[in-house]
């Protein structure tokens, strides 16, 4: 049924700041033949979006332009029965996403966003896992910054590994760079909504079947300084370690038994101190809707930074792995994580749907387990770097004589 759609690609909120990139994107590096949509509710916006693209591709002239609105449910279905992939930037998701995960869902149509809201993905795994597993549709949340660097680095890291026992993995995140305006908008969202996403999680867990004898777990850890990163490490509260657990449960290369813990590496203690009280000023003043209406002025959706900007921003991911008689250290890098590399990670995720041959997966399946190594190959010639800085056996040193 798919190869009988109109379109292999469609991008849906391509007027916005990340969706105008991810079109730009594609402009220049869509295979030829490709064929590929702009979708957005406003008509005016998107022929500007195209005449853009004009610019770095005058076949982009042509683009078809469609019209949907995730207000507008008839839309939905005929933007998810018109290609093969959707991808979206529309945000914050578990205000305007679920429309077209269930329209994606009941077509058979694949799937691919970059919310980093826990919420928004257990309610979808909840409401619409089932019937896009019937209907073959490969949902795939978090295909940006969050959560493709850490879950594809932790499985190119157990892929270094030997897995017959335990297995412990941990990452560290540095950046630098401005986050989005609408990963500002979601980190708000969920930080007013704690309660309710962790009921949401829970039932979740209670739904979502375990591997059959193996065990999957995250840790917290402590703040503690050390490590490869020779920095302090934080505990970051995000989406990515949800992401790389729930790989590890669908394949067993994790091995029977694997562990991670996240955190962000941060170089200078009055800095990680600095962090770690703003976090919590957020989380607090986000339970006041007054201020969280005021905070949320602060960084618009749809705003960000120059390219000059972007392109002084960076990321890393350094892990350290560990299993039977050997450990290791990886690291995934790039450039901006908010913005030029999301947009990047989300288009290379739709292409590699799209065109690429894949394991026979369905429902909702994170990016690790719907296009692994696949996805690191695009990525890698896409320019990001996944690189292992040394790998050795465990023990003792060996004592010098002589």
């Amino acid at each position: 049924m798919a190869a009988e759609r109109t379109y292999d690609v469609v991008v849906f909120g391509a007027t916005g700041f990340t969706g105008r990139l991810t079109a730009e994107y594609l402009a220049r590096h869509a295979p030829a033949g490709c064929r590929w949509a702009l979708a957005g509710r406003n008509a005016d916006k998107l022929r500007a979006v195209r005449a853009g693209l004009a610019e770095v591709d005058p076949a982009c002239a042509e683009l078809p332009l469609l019209h949907a609105d995730t207000a507008d449910a008839a839309s939905m279905r005929e933007l998810a029965e018109s290609t093969r992939v959707v991808l979206t930037t529309v945000g914050p998701f578990l205000h305007h996403g679920e429309p077209l995960v269930a329209a994606c869902a009941d077509a058979g149509t694949d799937y691919a966003d970059i919310t980093g809201e826990p919420e928004f993905v257990d309610r979808m795994y909840l409401r619409h896992h089932e019937r896009a597993t019937r209907s073959g549709a490969r949902i795939v949340h978090a295909c940006g910054f969050d959560s493709v660097p850490h879950d594809l680095g932790a499985l190119f890291t157990v892929s270094q590994l030997p897995t017959r026992g335990p297995v412990h993995v941990e990452g560290f995140v540095r950046a630098g760079g401005r986050f989005s305006g609408g990963t500002y908008a979601s980190a708000l969202t969920a930080f007013s909504r704690g309660r309710t996403m962790l009921r949401t999680a829970r039932t979740r867990r209670r739904a979502e079947p375990r591997p059959p004898g193996r065990r999957i777990r995250t840790h917290t850890g402590r703040a503690r300084l050390g490590g490869s990163t020779h920095a302090w490490a934080l505990p970051l509260p995000t989406i990515d370690p949800q992401v790389i657990a729930r790989s590890a449960a669908a394949s067993e290369e994790y091995g029977p038994d694997f562990t991670y813990g996240h955190y962000a590496a941060v170089k200078r203690l009055p800095i990680a101190v600095a962090g770690v009280i703003a976090l919590g000023a957020l989380a607090l003043l986000a339970q006041i809707p007054p201020a969280r209406k005021r905070l949320l002025r602060w960084f618009e959706p749809g705003s960000g930074p120059s390219r000059q900007q972007r392109a002084r921003s960076w990321f890393t991911v350094r892990f350290a792995g560990c299993a039977d008689d050997r450990r290791i250290v990886t690291e995934v890098s790039g450039g901006d994580p908010g913005y030029d590399e999301t947009s990047k990670m989300l288009a290379e995720s739709a292409l590699c749907l799209a065109f690429d041959t894949l394991p026979a997966t369905s429902g909702q399946v994170t990016p690790a387990t719907a296009m692994g190594e696949a996805l690191i190959r695009r990525l890698t010639e896409a320019g990001m770097r996944f690189e292992v800085l040394d790998s050795a056996p465990t023990g003792p040193p060996s004592r010098k004589t002589g």
